[in-house]
């Protein structure tokens, strides 16, 4: 069994390593000072550095909105290599799901008839929702615009970031060509009297000189266009990130309409006999006359003075439904009712409120 190998073209790879290390070479004189760089000009430079600009700050906002979106970083490292492997992502649930999961199965414990248990299993199904809408928010962010952002900088910088550096890869050769050139004009002399033929050696690097300069001018060329259209990806980024903020109002009033419906929810399965809260105790208003909560301002004389409201049902119930009305002691006296008046005296007025 013939097994056919490879050709190695060895001219191939001597011209490689030579080039290679004469780039080398000018590289380590232009850092000593003993040799002149070619300068690219202003306006290339400008594009330059804005495409540098560009890649920085679009890779920082990548990183940023992925860390607001998955804010576990083993979860984005996870994500990273499934995507990698050009795997399905693992669906995991979110901190709101288990949240609900863990409400929905307590209020299930503690009694889904009684108050305490039914609101639980109401809020942990709000908490599911919440999380299902977080879900397919950061789906949608995902997709309109880190993807967009992600495939610009693997493609489009990337191409950018590999063209540049063969531009300077060609700026060396020049750069050398250009060194050998010289050289040999300053050795003309010295070469005549040694029995060398200078203008062979002159005209070869001459030679070398003006294909370098060609293939420089062609790959500057050819860089410039690619940094020209920098300015024209952000007009199609700005398109990326109105999709973005359009997926956040979508989501956060996907949210609000949530919360909203859980708080009426809520608010309806309230008993429906008002209550006085006093030291975190709960008393029912509807035995013994109105029940008043009091509290204390200070005028300008520094004296404090006691200042008595009636509870807004029984204000409703006894001015045909007009404003509370705020009256002093002289005025209107205290509660007899004996168990609640030394309540709301032994107590601190932000102990007491209505609910």
């Amino acid at each position: 069994m013939n097994i056919k190998m490879p050709e190695f073209d060895v001219k191939k790879f001597v011209k490689g390593a030579g080039s290679t290390l004469s780039r080398v070479v000018q590289l380590t004189e232009e850092k000593l000072g003993t040799s002149e760089k070619t300068e690219m000009d202003a306006r290339f430079e400008h594009l330059s550095e804005r495409s540098d600009s560009a890649k920085l700050w679009t890779e920082k906002i990548m990183r940023d909105t992925e860390a607001a979106l998955i804010p576990n970083p083993a979860n984005r490292m996870e994500d990273f290599i499934f995507e990698k492997i050009e795997k399905q992502k693992p669906k995991r649930l979110s901190n709101l799901e288990y949240l609900g999961l863990d409400m929905i199965e307590g209020g299930g414990e503690f009694g889904q008839d009684g108050p305490y248990g039914s609101a639980l299993i109401k809020v942990g199904q709000a908490e599911q929702k919440l999380g299902s809408c977080e879900r397919d928010f950061i789906g949608s962010a995902g997709m309109y615009y880190i993807q967009p952002l992600k495939k610009f900088l693997e493609g489009e910088m990337k191409t950018i970031t590999k063209e540049k550096g063969v531009l300077e890869s060609k700026r060396l050769d020049l750069d050398a060509c250009k060194n050998r050139v010289r050289k040999a004009r300053s050795m003309i002399g010295q070469q005549a009297k040694d029995g060398i033929s200078p203008e062979v050696t002159l005209e070869q690097a001459e030679r070398d000189l003006r294909v370098a300069q060609s293939e420089f001018d062609r790959q500057a060329e050819i860089t410039k266009l690619l940094l020209e259209g920098i300015s024209t990806t952000q007009a199609t980024h700005l398109r990326y990130l109105h999709s973005f903020v359009e997926a956040q109002v979508r989501y956060y009033g996907q949210c609000n309409k949530i919360m909203s419906d859980l708080q009426r929810e809520l608010v309806s399965m309230r008993p429906p006999t008002p209550r006085l809260r006093v030291n975190s105790e709960d008393v029912d208003l509807t035995c013994g006359p109105p029940y008043l909560s009091k509290f204390q301002t200070q005028d300008s004389s520094q004296h404090y003075q006691q200042t008595i409201t009636l509870h807004p049902a029984a204000l409703a119930a006894s001015s045909g439904g007009k404003s509370p009305l705020s009256i002093t002691p002289e005025t209107f006296p205290i509660v007899d009712d004996s168990v609640i008046a030394a309540l709301v005296a032994d107590s601190d007025p932000n102990d007491i409120s209505v609910l």
